[in-house]
């Protein structure tokens, strides 16, 4: 067994900080009464808990036992016919939630609803798959990412992770670069386990690049065959830049030459 690493907070800690930064807020406008907005709310009635207008579209809160009742009234009773995203948001370290939202669309207004719920951990949410065939998918990505279940899903499998995989990727207790299985894992499907000493950990840090890697990465201006022995060192070779009918790329190198 791999010594367990724990999870908690791992991403507490950024890679760049400013102290002087406030993230901005955007800004939350009330429903004008007389509006299109305002007849959605009155149609929802009770189901909605809180409604505002932000960046011009309705949010709407509602309770996470009412999605189906609130977003077959959208659809059958303010237009709101087309369900273009859904997923989730990882509340869980601050709030002990997760915040599952629907964005609705209706084509004849030209109107945007986002539909918002919480859920706590480990607590499912009932499939819209009966409304909209666009959650399908949606629904899958959100169990596949967020751990996330959906009631009554047709088929609720990850999508985008292999089956066996370990976690999910998307909550914020998950390791930006990936936990222990993840960095054994496709060594140990393709090759075997008896191979990890022979070919290691997989690298899964995007950032680092070994300038002794004559096999990844571009080397322009120092070119060398594939695979060659540059511990010694390498000559640097001339850029040649191309002509083209409409641009001359060779005016940027001597801009640049005068430059230096």
């Amino acid at each position: 067994m791999r010594k367990y690493t724990p999870k908690d907070n791992v991403q507490a800690r950024s890679y760049y900080t400013d102290r002087f930064y406030v993230a901005p807020q955007v800004p939350r406008e009330e429903v004008e009464s007389g509006s299109h907005f305002a007849d959605v709310i009155n149609t929802l009635k009770k189901l909605s808990k809180e409604s505002y207008v932000e960046l011009g579209q309705l949010v709407v809160h509602i309770r996470s036992t009412d999605n189906i009742k609130v977003l077959e009234i959208l659809k059958e009773k303010c237009g709101y016919t087309i369900c273009s995203e859904l997923s989730a948001v990882d509340y869980l370290a601050q709030d002990g939630e997760f915040e599952v939202f629907y964005q609705m669309l209706n084509m004849n207004e030209a109107k945007r609803v986002r539909v918002v719920t919480r859920i706590k951990k480990d607590e499912a949410i009932e499939s819209t798959v009966s409304l909209f065939k666009s959650a399908n998918f949606a629904e899958r990505e959100m169990y596949d990412m967020f751990g996330i279940v959906a009631n009554n899903h047709p088929y609720l499998k990850r999508i985008l992770m292999p089956d066996d995989w370990v976690g999910h990727p998307l909550l914020k207790t998950y390791p930006l670069q990936g936990d222990e299985a993840a960095s054994w894992y496709e060594v140990d499907k393709i090759f075997g386990k008896e191979y990890r000493d022979v070919i290691g950990p997989e690298n899964r840090d995007p950032a680092k690049i070994d300038r002794y890697d004559t096999k990844r990465f571009s080397r322009v201006g120092y070119e060398v065959p594939f695979g060659a022995d540059i511990s010694e060192g390498e000559k640097e070779n001339d850029i040649e830049y191309s002509k083209a009918p409409l641009a001359d790329y060779t005016k940027s190198q001597k801009q640049l030459d005068k430059r230096k």
